[in-house]
């Protein structure tokens, strides 16, 4: 079994900062990557960051320049810091990380339970 847990997120005002961190764990091959999304009711769920074993990070538009995702390997987790924060920026936040639990089985993604984010105006 492979278990991912957020950690971090409440509520912040806006032009603030908060950071979150996430632990993978279990049984666990390789990661390939790990990510943070967020999704707000109604809309799809929205690429924030992911950063592979390689350190090749991508962000998405509206975060790039803000916030900043960084990896441990050794230790499986991620965190993000977000800084400049707007009121744009509330939704449930969720970390995965794109892993093979085997050599023998195919990678997937394993995703946690979120943590909210919630920015004042």
């Amino acid at each position: 079994q492979v278990q991912v847990v957020e950690y971090g997120g409440g509520l912040v005002q806006s032009g603030g900062s908060l950071g979150l961190s996430c632990v993978v764990s279990g049984r666990i091959y390789d990661i390939t990557s790990m990510a943070w999304h967020r999704q707000v009711p109604g809309n799809e769920r929205e690429l924030v960051a992911r950063i592979t074993n390689g350190d090749i990070i991508n962000y998405g538009r509206s975060v790039e320049g803000r916030f900043t995702i960084s990896r441990d390997n050794d230790k499986n987790t991620v965190a993000l810091q977000m800084n400049s924060l707007k009121p744009e920026d509330t939704a449930v936040y969720y970390c995965s990380g794109l892993l093979r639990s085997t050599p023998f089985t195919a990678t997937r993604e394993y995703w946690g339970r979120g943590t909210q984010v919630t920015v004042s105006s």
